[in-house]
């Protein structure tokens, strides 16, 4: 399957006119040749015409970087505000009946990440959750049973990276005979670049990994190529993104080219997610670092804002051929900027697949159950995943019924946990918490096996002291601080003994 839809270009210059100033011309001017000289590092002729294809797209990104720079292009606050009542519609509004439309379905996983932040080399796609099943095994289980109880033949798409490429391949291997067609395309590989020359640090393509990056899911639109009607797109690494019928069957019956599933902020949310908005009338995607330094308290707040974008989207494929062959689609560039391990800061330009929403007719949000996002983004969200909370359903991860209420606990772990191995060389088996509330932990603390945790429970060990949770501890409603290290044999029950080593208090 081709990567590249567009032909390939010579490589050329814009003209100065295109940038009004100066210094932004010198720039498009020393990046062209930048690139040029990269591509003049690729030995192979056909492996060069597919990094050209990619650096012509990457410049045509940075060149407009530049110029909506340089001319000062930025968001009219007063244009803003939360979005109509026409432009989202609530889930349980939606019909409940009819299932033709999976016919011309196909799903699509993102599936580029690399879980940087939780201190990972590898895919994130290939990170255990439950069973000894990876993210991306769940993801396969779910669009297998789909065709199986709907006899049908939904295909599932996964979008990779240079960075997941081989992971999931060697995941993807297993399924190759079983009920669900798995295609894989890698999505672009652009340069990054230092923030203060705004050229590539990469010297040749044969650098490592660290000089380049994925430019987000935007990227999608352009990289993908395929035939068909409807497509849902979600992050692999979102438990909760499953097709759902009833979505499926009111975009076909609305004709809606272009559904973006939202769902309601919670105090973990505030500071994390983009939101849809009413923009001078049309529904667009904000991001944060789209929103001026002067309204990013007010566009923080749950009270305006309600809601933020799960990145669970449903695209009508015909309006999406539409729109590439008649005028194109520009997605809002997000400068991401970051500081590499030598120090130096790069700036990565990206983009989201949300913000194509402005481009579509009869474009409007979901409003769906918070059930429909379950993502992992650090080793707090991995506890969750990993724990009694939820129970396997074909792939799909759903809340014990145990569970009195339907939303799961906040948890804080710190910075001791930050790291996936760190996460697991401090739990011998992930807690029960089916009644847990509230989990915060700070500092040097070790869980046991069968350690149960209920209600409110803070555990810090201060600086330069150790906490051992042993194994079969009930806590609820605690707080303990100090220094604790049990011995095994040692009757522990469920409220901790008052020592000299240890502060616990009941909460």
């Amino acid at each position: 399957m081709p990567l590249f839809k567009q032909p390939i270009h010579r490589l050329r210059r814009r003209p100065a006119k295109y940038f009004p100033d100066l210094p932004e011309t010198d720039a498009a001017k020393s990046m062209s040749d930048e690139l040029s000289r990269l591509v003049t590092t690729v030995p192979d002729a056909s492996a060069r015409n597919l990094f050209l294809a990619e650096m012509q797209s990457f410049l045509t990104l940075y060149n407009r970087y530049l110029s909506e720079k340089g001319q000062g292009q930025g968001l009219d606050w007063e244009k803003v505000s939360p979005p109509a009542e026409n432009q989202i519609v609530p889930y349980e509004l939606l019909p409940n009946n009819g299932t033709a439309g999976l016919n011309k379905l196909a799903v699509l996983k993102v599936n580029g990440g690399l879980g940087t932040s939780m201190g990972m080399n590898g895919a994130k796609c290939a990170l255990e959750v439950q069973d000894d099943l990876t993210f991306l095994e769940l993801v396969v289980q779910q669009v297998e049973h789909l065709n199986t109880t709907e006899r049908t033949d939904v295909p599932l798409l996964l979008m990779t990276s240079f960075n997941t490429e081989e992971d999931t391949l060697r995941i993807v291997k297993k399924y190759a005979n079983r009920p669900v067609k798995i295609t894989t395309f890698n999505q672009s590989r652009y340069p990054r670049i230092l923030k203060e020359s705004l050229l590539p640090f990469a010297k040749a393509v044969q650098e490592g990994k660290a000089a380049w990056y994925p430019p987000g899911h935007g990227d999608l639109f352009n990289s993908l190529n395929r035939s068909g009607e409807y497509l849902f797109v979600s992050n692999s690494d979102n438990l909760g993104a499953v097709v759902d019928k009833r979505i499926l069957q009111y975009m076909i019956d609305t004709q809606s080219e272009f559904v973006m599933e939202v769902t309601s902020k919670s105090k973990v949310d505030i500071k994390v997610w983009g939101t849809l908005i009413n923009y001078d009338g049309t529904v667009r995607l904000l991001e944060i670092t789209q929103v001026p330094a002067e309204f990013i308290e007010e566009f923080n707040s749950a009270r305006r804002f309600r809601i933020f974008n799960t990145n669970n989207l449903w695209i009508n494929l015909r309006a999406l051929k539409r729109i590439l062959r008649d005028d194109g689609m520009v997605l809002d560039i997000i400068p991401n900027s970051k500081t590499m391990e030598d120090g130096r800061t790069v700036l990565q330009l990206e983009t989201a697949a949300g913000s194509a929403i402005k481009h579509f007719q009869n474009a409007h949000g979901v409003h769906v159950p918070r059930s429909r996002f379950l993502p992992v983004k650090n080793c707090s969200d991995l506890l969750l995943v990993k724990s009694d909370l939820f129970v396997l359903d074909h792939g799909r991860l759903v809340m014990n019924e145990n569970r009195i209420f339907g939303i799961p606990p906040i948890v804080k772990l710190g910075e001791h946990f930050r790291k996936i191995h760190q996460f697991q060389k401090r739990f011998k088996q992930v807690p029960h918490i089916i009644e847990l509330d509230h989990l915060t932990v700070a500092g040097d603390v070790y869980f046991g096996r069968n350690v149960t945790l209920r209600g409110t429970v803070i555990i810090v060990a201060n600086e330069g002291q150790r906490i051992d949770i042993p194994d079969g501890c009930i806590l609820e409603n605690r707080l303990v601080s100090g220094n604790l290290n049990m011995i095994v044999s040692l009757s522990f029950r469920p409220s901790l003994s008052v020592d000299s080593h240890i502060f616990d208090q009941e909460l």
